[in-house]
């Protein structure tokens, strides 16, 4: 979230009557709603073409995908901070939820001050992260000499062979490794870790993965996804042509 721009919030919410009120709230607190959906799968689409800074999730949605689903995919996929309404406050739906990996909960009804309360935390833990990443961003947890990488795991500085890598993925304020062996941990952004990377063999092909070209074994028939070993990993529409034109030439 750039200083002096008004926080961009999506809303998932079956009961317009009650998202139309919040919506109200949110823009009177200094928040920008740019939307307001009633179903996991529309939300989704949202976020793709206008992602948010913050998302509030109802737990009980309209269709198939219930707010708990539609937060693991948006976890998966864009590791947007998320905090869920919920009327439903059992242990086992908390249970559900919370792997979800939530900023916060807000039980309904609520008032207009644990909105309040909620949402500034959550901005503050937001920015929070983001000064962890940059501080974590200019150390040296990552070089590249010729076929490998040297990555700091664990104390160590571990040798990382650029043919054993696999892909690597976003894990919010983090990055992930995956080899044929090992998965490596790093708290490093994937802009780091792809700046390193040789572009004529690693290509982003999601906001969340690069990946190696070399190890690709199949690629879906509308190019929505690609499978490396068991793995079936996200194609952003933006990418789809560049990720087939660099397929054709591995």
């Amino acid at each position: 979230m750039d200083e002096g721009t008004a926080t961009k919030i999506l809303m998932v919410e079956d009961d317009m009557i009650i998202a139309a009120d919040i919506s109200l709230q949110l823009t009177k607190l200094g928040y920008q709603v740019i939307g307001i959906n009633t179903s996991g799968v529309d939300a989704i689409k949202t976020i793709e073409g206008n992602r948010p800074d913050i998302i509030l999730m109802d737990i009980v949605l309209t269709g198939d995908m219930n707010g708990i689903d539609a937060a693991h995919i948006i976890l998966e996929r864009f590791q947007i901070p998320l905090i869920f309404l919920t009327s439903n406050s059992d242990d086992a739906t908390f249970q559900k939820a919370i792997r979800a990996k939530p900023y916060a909960f807000i039980s309904k009804p609520f008032q207009k001050s644990d909105l309040e309360r909620t949402l500034k935390l959550t901005v503050q833990r937001i920015a929070a992260d983001q000064e962890i990443v940059d501080a974590q961003d200019s150390i040296d947890h990552i070089s590249t000499m010729n076929d490998r990488l040297f990555i700091r795991h664990k104390n160590e500085l571990v040798k990382v062979l650029l043919s054993d890598i696999l892909y690597a993925e976003a894990d919010r304020s983090y990055s992930k490794i995956h080899t044929d062996k090992h998965t490596y941990l790093l708290s490093v952004p994937l802009r780091t870790i792809e700046s390193q990377l040789p572009s004529d063999v690693f290509v982003r092909i999601h906001r969340s993965y690069v990946v190696n070209l070399s190890k690709v074994d199949s690629i879906s028939e509308y190019h929505e996804y690609l499978t490396i070993q068991s793995h079936k990993i996200s194609i952003a529409r933006r990418s789809k042509e560049e990720v087939v034109k660099r397929l054709k030439m591995i």
